[in-house]
């Protein structure tokens, strides 16, 4: 996919948008533009993507079936969550009964 403007700009466009960054910022009429006060519906990172690698990775059939437990959205929690992270909440699991995953994870195997 191609990302920008496909079109070089004209001369004349360009000539425009050098003289306006290149006026120092007081200097920039505001007024008509609305300040923003209430930010309840912004999104943080809405526009960010982070870059993704493709790789090949071996993960033990039970740190995935812990994964898969979860349900929906496995990949994108394994991805988002460190392992200690993980192991963390997993050991707060394991003490109110939450099983052999966590026992595992913790001890490193």
């Amino acid at each position: 996919m191609r990302k920008g403007n496909s079109e070089p700009l004209s001369l004349k466009l360009a000539a425009e948008l050098a003289a306006l960054e290149a006026l120092p910022d007081d200097t920039v009429d505001t007024l008509d533009i609305p300040e923003v006060r209430d930010w309840s519906g912004a999104e943080r990172g809405r526009f960010y993507k982070p870059r993704k690698v493709q790789k090949t990775l071996r993960i033990d059939a039970d740190v995935l079936a812990w994964f898969e437990a979860q349900g929906a959205g496995h990949l994108t929690r394994m991805n988002r969550s460190p392992p200690r992270g993980n192991a963390q909440r997993t050991a707060a699991e394991a003490e109110r009964g939450g099983g052999v995953v966590a026992d595992k994870w913790l001890a490193g195997g």
